[in-house]
């Protein structure tokens, strides 16, 4: 039986390019009434959520490496991973639209009102990638490691 191997990474980068694609075309289209600022709640919200994502995520690793915690049941292990590849798709679907409204933005860039603009997309583009990161990171650390009686099956 060969176990689930998760999000892979190639999935990630189509879904952020798919985005990035579709979200460009769109605010293209709307950007005459000019796109909204970027407020700054958005970076501290998936900040948090990366934090989050990756205590729990520790905690479960340690349980993996066969620490006893007594408070990380295998429902909680397997929410954590639930958590980690839902914030590993979301964080890259993130990464496509700030970087869509990153492209739109571009051909004004000699304008010093939208170079002031940019710099908020680019730091929401940067940290929706940490949270992209962080939920394949946590994602491999919840993976189980397969057993010594399992490796001789597959042999013979």
């Amino acid at each position: 039986m060969t176990p689930h191997a998760g999000i892979r990474g190639t999935t990630l980068v189509i879904a952020a390019l798919v985005t990035t694609g579709i979200a460009w075309l769109g605010l293209r289209a709307a950007a005459t009434g000019g796109l909204p600022d970027q407020g700054w709640i958005g970076l501290v919200a998936m900040l948090f959520l990366a934090g989050g994502l990756v205590a729990a995520g520790w905690q479960v690793r340690r349980v993996r490496d066969g620490e006893a915690l007594s408070h990380v049941t295998p429902l909680r292990a397997a929410r954590t991973l639930v958590l980690a590849q839902a914030a590993a798709l979301t964080g890259a679907v993130l990464v496509g639209w700030y970087a869509a409204n990153v492209l739109v933005l571009l051909p004004d860039i000699d304008v010093e009102s939208q170079q002031a603009r940019v710099w908020p997309f680019l730091a929401h583009d940067v940290v929706a990638a940490l949270l992209s990161a962080a939920g394949m990171l946590v994602q491999r650390w919840c993976r189980v490691r397969p057993r010594d009686d399992e490796d001789a099956d597959r042999r013979s």
